[in-house]
């Protein structure tokens, strides 16, 4: 698997930030009452949020850009006009 950067400078520093500020907020709830799991789980996602903004790597991101790439390989062999309507009604179409 090829991972390289798909995110930038900026998003990374959000995510970053978020992900610390996640990871505090939870931990100190969790120190509270270390019986809730919601409160262990907030820490996890937090962690993967600064995972991603060190590696600036998103799954999701990732994956969102591989299916643009097939839906538009299933145009471009002029794949069935009704397979072509699934796909267009399950991926929205990215404003960036």
């Amino acid at each position: 698997m090829n991972v390289k950067p798909n995110i930038g400078i900026l998003n990374s520093l959000i995510r970053i930030t978020i992900g610390f500020t996640v990871l505090a907020w939870s931990t100190s709830k969790l120190v509270k009452r270390p019986w809730r799991d919601s409160y262990l789980m907030m820490a996890m996602l937090g962690g993967m949020k600064v995972a991603e903004g060190i590696v600036r790597f998103c799954p999701l991101t990732a994956l969102f850009e591989r299916s643009q790439v097939m839906v538009q390989d299933m145009r471009n062999q002029g794949g069935n006009s009704e397979t072509m309507e699934m796909a267009e009604e399950v991926l929205p179409q990215n404003p960036s």
